[in-house]
């Protein structure tokens, strides 16, 4: 009785342990589970479940945060806020060099002419002269040159107009007879009111003797000033350059340095090319004028050439100069004649001679280049459509070198994602 009353207790057990329990564990799962004999401790909690993820921010148009400024009305902010801080910047420094012009004239001459001699200069410090010698040498050499040019223009015209006196005021009445006669037909009256005012004109624009002396003074002390600085620019123009990249920081200087010789190498051949041109011109035109025979023809052929230092505007001035000097000696057929070889001497000059001496130097429209000398010119008057194109020049070359060579982005090593 009591061996069944045991086998019975052992049944019931049996079916009050659950199944799962019953079954026997596979072998790595008995490995792999320890007990808490085998380790001394309870078993370790389960992990908590992550958090599920947070929901995005409610979002404007195009991604930004609610109520948040879009990033094109940043942008937009960005740059107005740059483009005013440049112009007013841009402003004062033009206010500035218009308050000191002949200081402003002075040096920007000088720039100039150390361009034109420059190559002097460099080919003596290359033969091992010293730098002092070389900027001497390009020195004298640009007085005997201005010096000679200003000798013919000056002494010879004076020491002719003497002797035109006569024929210039005979080549006056044949103008106003032709214009009373002619096929204008003009009223007497109107033509005297007319000579009456640019006699006038003329006597106005001719200073006192006090006022011509004090200007005669001021132009000396600018003639002093340029020489001086282009003694020292040839001398010492490398150091100078280079103390001003020491101010740049070092991620802008190469390019601010690549930005630099690009101008001044367009400024070069800008006068060196300009000098060329002038030269073609003054001999094309002083020749008719010589083969003509008109009495100025020296006096107007190195007129020629310094108009071609202006262009478009100068060339036009020196030709019809020119052509009314010889209408009034020589009479119309000559003058027609001085007429044509003007053109055709400008024809060949705007089509044939700047765009294959000039080079890269001068990537100008035309109508850009015109633009700019008579904005020179209200500006500044003659020195300002003189400086007009090569600025014009020296700012293209530094855009296009700046366009081509952008800034270098910032380099700093970026953080590594997390694991």
């Amino acid at each position: 009785m009591r061996r069944r009353a045991r086998a019975a207790d052992r049944a019931r057990s049996r079916d009050a342990t659950p199944t799962a329990a019953r079954e026997p564990l596979p072998t790595a799962a008995r490995e792999a589970v320890p007990t808490a004999a085998q380790d001394g401790h309870r078993p370790a909690a389960p992990a908590p479940l992550a958090p599920p993820p947070a929901a995005p921010p409610a979002s404007g148009p195009r991604g930004t945060a609610s109520g948040a400024v879009p990033g094109w009305a940043l942008r937009v902010i960005v740059l107005g806020g740059a483009a005013v801080a440049i112009s007013a910047v841009v402003w004062l420094v033009f206010w500035l060099l218009f308050r000191l012009p002949m200081v402003t004239f002075a040096v920007a001459v000088a720039v100039l002419l150390t361009a034109l001699t420059a190559p002097i200069a460099g080919l003596l410090r290359r033969a091992g002269a010293p730098a002092a010698l070389a900027a001497l040498a390009g020195v004298l050499t640009l007085l005997a040159v201005l010096g000679g040019i200003a000798f013919l223009v000056g002494f010879r015209a004076v020491a002719t107009l003497q002797d035109l006196t006569r024929p210039l005021a005979a080549g006056i009445d044949r103008i106003r007879v032709w214009l009373i006669e002619g096929p204008l037909a003009l009223d007497p009256a109107q033509v005297a009111e007319v000579r009456n005012q640019i006699v006038s004109r003329l006597y106005e624009a001719t200073p006192s003797p006090g006022d011509g002396a004090r200007m005669g003074l001021v132009v000396l002390g600018a003639i002093v000033l340029v020489f001086f600085l282009v003694f020292f620019l040839l001398k010492d123009g490398d150091r100078m350059w280079s103390w001003l990249l020491e101010r740049v920081p070092d991620r802008n200087r190469s390019r601010v340095d690549g930005a630099g010789r690009a101008a001044w190498s367009a400024l070069g051949g800008y006068t060196r090319g300009v000098v060329v041109v002038a030269l073609i011109d003054a001999v094309g035109i002083g020749a008719a004028l010589l083969l003509l025979g008109v009495p100025l023809w020296l006096s107007l052929t190195l007129l020629t050439f310094i108009g071609a230092f202006v262009p478009i505007v100068g060339a036009t001035v020196s030709g019809a100069v020119a052509v009314l000097v010889t209408l009034v000696t020589n009479g119309v057929t000559d003058a027609v004649i001085v007429l044509v070889v003007v053109l055709v001497v400008q024809q060949v000059e705007g089509n044939v001679l700047q765009p294959v001496i000039m080079g890269r130097a001068l990537q100008l429209h035309p109508i850009v280049i015109l633009l700019g000398v008579t904005a020179g010119g209200l500006a500044a008057g003659v020195p300002g459509a003189l400086l007009a194109v090569p600025m014009l020049a020296v700012a293209y070359r530094v855009a296009e070198y700046l366009r081509t060579h952008p800034a270098p982005r910032d380099e700093s090593p970026t953080p590594a994602a997390p694991s």
